[in-house]
């Protein structure tokens, strides 16, 4: 009689296991739920995610982002984008104002609404920077003939006080305003890096203020090209060249559809991240990118004893060294930095080579790197416009 009811109780168990498993729908469901019950800030987006990377290779390039519901946006930023203005700016002088500085000259100080330069094409000879007194600024340009921004200063050269301008200065344009946004704008530093040298380090662009975005934009320098200082940044169908330590600093950033082109004579880097403890939440994330162009480079070195940079889906030439990365001469941080690789493809993704700290990322552990969740973006990612 035991024996009976323990056959049916196996009977009612094995039904019950193919009634769900006939239902990817609940099962899904039920995942999707727990998620959302269990999950905080950025993991509630998880989801989504999960359902994108079980899905076939024809779907692994993604769009720019969905916009965020109005309701969970930043308040400042909803506010701000419920009051834009647009003001022109054309060196023939058939816009609002000749130069970009001028047009940002007239914006108030402690601005509250969103302010877009529709910059016409042309090449910008300007030093631009914008202070953290003037928030959600715009710089738009055509996405046929896109507007070019290009100096040439280095961190020797001497500033207007008669000391080195170091590398922090010496950017092309320079943002220290939250919630800048460019679209379809070329930045430029056309000093030249000879290997051996020192002081020619040269900024196309530094990022400093939070909540930033990118679309379509290119950055072109040699050493140093794009300082992502610090803040939450998203970067998507950008193109980024350099030669040494090309894309650095401590930004929290995700660079999603983008093109890394070397133009190293002989070995270098691509990535210099600056996370300096494990508590902070910096760290660069490649995301469906291209790695190509000339010399030898390294995914990344360890400007940081944290530092912590990831690929993932991203197509490697091979120009990528079969190590990957370097610990910069400091073997403490070997065991401290953390150098993932997701689903890489390419000569360069042999992970054969690699040195023994990078890591193979697993779908739970690459997860939280693959998203606009990883900056924040329900927060404050917002359609280009």
């Amino acid at each position: 009689m035991a024996s009976a009811s323990a056959l049916i109780i196996l009977l009612l168990f094995l039904s019950v296991q193919i009634t769900q498993s006939s239902s990817p729908e609940k099962e899904k469901g039920h995942l999707e739920e727990w998620i959302s019950l269990n999950v905080k800030h950025y993991n509630r987006k998880r989801a989504a995610s999960l359902k994108w990377m079980q899905e076939s290779g024809k779907h692994r390039k993604q769009q720019v982002p969905a916009a965020a519901n109005s309701s969970q946006l930043d308040p400042n930023l909803r506010n701000a984008e419920m009051n834009k203005m647009i003001i022109s700016v054309s060196q023939d002088g058939s816009g609002n104002f000749k130069t970009i500085k001028e047009a940002l000259a007239s914006i108030p100080l402690y601005n509250k609404r969103r302010v877009i330069l529709d910059i016409k094409p042309g090449v910008y000879r300007e030093k631009i920077n914008i202070p953290r007194s003037l928030p959600f600024v715009t710089f738009r340009g055509d996405s046929s003939n896109p507007p070019r921004i290009t100096g040439n200063d280095t961190a020797s050269a001497t500033g207007n006080d008669g000391t080195p301008l170091k590398t922090f200065q010496s950017a092309t344009a320079s943002v220290d305003a939250d919630y800048f946004v460019a679209i379809n704008v070329i930045f430029e530093n056309t000093a030249a890096h000879v290997v051996g040298t020192v002081g020619e380090q040269a900024v196309a662009l530094r990022i400093s203020g939070n909540k930033a975005a990118f679309y379509n934009c290119s950055f072109y320098g040699s050493q140093d090209t794009l300082y992502d200082h610090k803040g939450l940044h998203y970067f998507n169908n950008c193109f980024i060249q350099g030669s040494v330590d090309f894309i650095f600093g401590y930004g929290t950033s995700l660079y999603e559809n983008c093109q890394l082109n070397s133009v190293a004579k002989k070995v270098a880097s691509l990535t210099a991240q600056k996370r300096t403890n494990s508590s902070i939440l910096s760290g660069f994330s490649f995301k469906n990118s291209t790695i190509t162009g000339t010399g030898s480079v390294y995914l990344g070195r360890a400007w940081g004893d944290y530092s912590r940079v990831i690929f993932s889906y991203t197509y490697m030439d091979k120009i990528v060294l079969p190590l990957g990365w370097n610990d910069w001469g400091k073997t403490i941080r070997d065991s401290r930095v953390y150098y993932g690789e997701y689903r890489c493809s390419g000569p360069g993704a042999n992970m054969t080579g690699r040195v023994p700290w990078a890591r193979i990322l697993t779908d739970e552990e690459a997860m939280p790197f693959i998203g606009t969740y990883y900056v924040d973006g329900n927060s404050w990612l917002i359609h280009p416009s």
